[in-house]
């Protein structure tokens, strides 16, 4: 039986969605994306649904995409040993910039199901929220941290672009953005608050509770207001940033760099050393995540 990635319960008119593989610290895969874009698109319409809460168990909110399977797949498609990667000839294929837009798309419109939500959306985080995992929280209407909470999207050293970029500067301001995706480095719980990126800081033993205690008080309110305010601030972010041209722009330049010398580069590196060794020596001249601790989950 296939172990499910994110598990859907009740607690009256709120729906709580928990990502659940702690051992893999919550890895995003095809599995995940389809598990949660249907979740979502249930909770969307179900009229006993009031609010969504998205959480995860284990160490980790979120550590990114899986990079056992995501650079495997990249080099399958360069070498040509699969049947994605080449032609009817047996010719390996070069990069198909539009192929790659719909697959990476794919994992972005489904995260943006949670800004686009007509149903406030919460998401509780703590431990590890780094690399894809920023691409999927930062939609959330609201977002509570533990203090274990640590942010930061480290592809941007190599191998990757935000999927919507608006999201940052939208979170934390341009100046705060540009700092902070320039570099890959994270950010503490602390300092997500202080740029605005969180709406509160709690201890780790209180994230579920206060969380669960937020999402209910909302839902005292009647749906269809609910549904009216959240549309109307939907509304004033898409005008102010544009999210479907950020997120347009951003998976496809997330493509280019996958693909670009460096990015190639990567991927091979991560086929002779493994991908968590590529990972280390990537973020070891920056002296961060997994240089500072033998614990470090992966991209």
């Amino acid at each position: 039986m296939t172990q499910l990635a994110v598990r859907v319960s009740d607690h009256g008119p709120v729906r709580q969605l928990t990502l659940c593989r702690p051992d893999e610290y919550n890895t995003i895969t095809p599995q995940f994306r389809d598990e949660l874009a249907s979740a979502l698109d249930n909770a969307q319409q179900d009229r006993n649904v009031r609010v969504i809460l998205l959480d995860a168990q284990g160490p980790a909110f979120c550590a990114g995409y899986g990079l056992d399977w995501s650079t495997a797949a990249q080099a399958r498609d360069s070498t040509g040993t699969d049947e994605a990667g080449t032609d009817e000839t047996g010719t390996a294929r070069l990069w198909d910039t539009a192929a790659d837009l719909h697959m990476i798309g794919s994992f972005a419109s489904t995260w943006a199901k949670l800004h686009e939500s007509t149903k406030p959306t919460i998401a509780a985080v703590h431990g590890w929220c780094i690399a894809g995992g920023t691409n999927i929280v930062f939609n959330a209407h609201l977002i509570l941290a533990a203090e274990s909470a640590r942010f930061g999207y480290p592809p941007s050293r190599v191998w990757g672009v935000p999927e919507a970029p608006w999201n940052w500067v939208a979170r934390m301001g341009m100046q705060n953005a540009r700092r902070f995706m320039l570099t890959g480095d994270e950010f503490t719980a602390a300092q997500a608050l202080e740029m605005g990126v969180v709406l509160e800081v709690v201890p780790d033993g209180e994230l579920a509770e206060r969380a669960m205690n937020l999402a209910q008080r909302i839902a005292l309110v009647p749906s269809n207001q609910l549904e009216m305010i959240t549309l109307a601030l939907n509304n004033v972010a898409d005008h102010q940033y544009d999210p479907a041209a950020s997120r347009l722009l951003g998976t496809i330049f997330d493509g280019v760099a996958r693909h670009s010398q460096e990015g190639a580069d990567f991927v091979k590196r991560s086929m002779k050393v493994g991908f968590r060794e590529a990972v280390r020596e990537r973020d070891r001249p920056f002296g961060d995540y997994g240089e500072r601790s033998k614990d470090r989950p992966e991209d």
